[in-house]
């Protein structure tokens, strides 16, 4: 029998055990499956934190219902059921500009009257078809900064682009490849000349497959409503290590992967345990599979050292719904970098879900450091809260103290695909071609968010399945 170890219990770990499982006995392969996890509970940064009646996510809190493979993952495990979609509230986005909130427009009209971005940047971006705007350059991994201000003008840079980018993947725009963190978009402008034009084409598509009852993607990529459960997202990644068993070993740190003898691949443990497998799939992030391969692959591990990572710390406010005044209806609001606040931006995730907060009470979570601020995770908690507390009565208009209070630091957050990510993944494929049965998966490589990490947990088990 077939021997395959799997390193890492994140989402991407569980997700890849639980379908080369499914798949394996699907096609009538026998196959031992051993997923070994640092962490004595299994899920990575999927966690959903409840106390004192508020469910604090520690980190990513849903995924969108426009692809597939999650929905098709819950489906398969028999979690469907428990889905909890968010509100239309989850639509409404915003970004806070020139001292107030200024919610993102969803159509021309809208973006006409909108006062974010200025008269002079609204007619910089109204060139945006025209031919007087330069082409992608041919042959350069571009940063999405450069492509802003080529595309789109400066203003828009900082008032859109910015945001998103340090909203997404808390990244700097002007290190972060356009190709690698938005295909679609570079797709858009190479296959429409622009991205108005693309928009306008894209619409008026939609509009023919929706008569003939078909559904068809945004112009910037898939929509889709956030998705999460009403336990937290965390319940998916529960829900995945039930149905495992035995085939999760928490509690066990790997400390190498070497070549074997009679059997392809070791796995060296710290508390000195080996495993051997004919395959070895690491979910582990980029840097912590560097250390695990350096010995049989300094090369490979080499590549994988080239992909920085970015802090983040998440902090989650309490409140009685009487002590904010404004209106909570949406998802949150994004900061420009050159509005010079401590925080990237705001969740009001009590009214994306329900049950996140108590009766009459609001559930905040806030996002501090990223690729632009790294030295703000060594902060204290004292001068995190009260960096937090500043930005939400600048913001918000918020002086009151909040009730209930949760900080929770990511020294290693997410990884940046920055300029030269996709030559680093091209010599990734080439240099694991030197070691068959050797697999790596997660969100280090081709999307950071939890539909990304299953979509490559499938393609990783069908890779894995070919090779048996």
């Amino acid at each position: 029998m077939k021997k395959t170890i799997i390193i890492g219990g994140g989402i991407s770990g569980l997700a890849t055990a639980w379908l080369l499982r499914s798949k394996a006995q699907a096609a009538g392969n026998e196959l031992e499956i051993t997923l070994l996890e640092k962490e004595q509970h299994p899920g990575g940064k999927i966690r959903s934190i409840k106390a004192e009646g508020y469910t604090c996510e520690w980190g990513p809190n849903g995924f969108l219902d426009s692809k597939p493979q999650t929905l098709d993952l819950c489906r398969a495990i028999g979690v469907e059921s428990n889905l909890l979609r968010s509100n239309d509230n989850a639509r409404k986005r915003f970004i806070y500009s020139g001292g107030e909130l200024h919610q993102l427009p969803d159509g021309a009209p809208g973006f006409l009257r909108s006062r974010l971005i200025s008269w002079p940047g609204k007619l910089r971006l109204a060139m945006e078809p025209t031919p007087f705007i330069a082409s992608a350059p041919v042959g350069v991994d571009e940063t999405l900064a450069d492509f802003g201000r080529r595309r789109l003008g400066a203003e828009a840079l900082d008032k859109l682009i910015a945001p998103m980018v340090s909203g997404i993947f808390a990244g700097n725009p002007e290190t972060m490849s356009l190709v690698s963190c938005f295909p679609r978009i570079a797709e858009l402008e190479s296959e429409y000349g622009g991205l108005i034009r693309a928009m306008i084409m894209l619409a008026k598509k939609k509009k023919r497959d929706q008569a003939a009852g078909k559904v068809v993607s945004s112009a910037a990529g898939p929509g889709g409503v956030l998705t999460s459960f009403r336990e937290g997202i965390q319940y998916l990644a529960d829900a995945m290590a039930v149905s495992l068993g035995d085939i999760v070993r928490p509690g066990v740190a790997v400390a190498a992967v070497e070549k074997g003898t009679d059997i392809p691949y070791r796995v060296k443990c710290s508390d000195g345990a080996e495993y051997v497998a004919d395959q070895v799939i690491v979910a582990s992030p980029a840097f912590a599979a560097a250390e695990m391969i350096a010995g049989l692959d300094g090369g490979i591990a080499g590549i994988l050292q080239q992909i920085p990572y970015a802090s983040m710390t998440v902090i989650c406010f309490g409140y009685s719904r009487g002590q904010i005044k404004r209106s909570l209806d949406g998802f949150g609001y994004l900061i420009p970098k050159k509005e010079g606040c401590n925080t990237l931006g705001t969740l009001w995730d009590s009214s994306m879900f329900e049950d996140r907060a108590p009766e009459g009470k609001v559930l905040l979570r806030s996002m501090m450091g990223g690729a632009c601020f790294p030295e703000y995770v060594t902060l204290s908690d004292d001068e995190v809260v009260a960096r937090v507390r500043k930005d939400l009565a600048l913001t918000m208009g918020i002086d009151a103290q909040p009730e209930f209070v949760r900080v929770f630091r990511h020294p290693q957050a997410i990884p940046q695909y920055t300029v030269g990510h996709g030559a680093r993944l091209q010599a990734l494929d080439d240099a694991l071609k030197k070691h068959p049965g050797l697999i790596l998966t997660g969100n280090s490589y081709r999307g950071i968010g939890l539909n990304d990490c299953v979509a490559a947990a499938e393609r990783a088990a069908d890779e894995a399945l070919s090779q048996i």
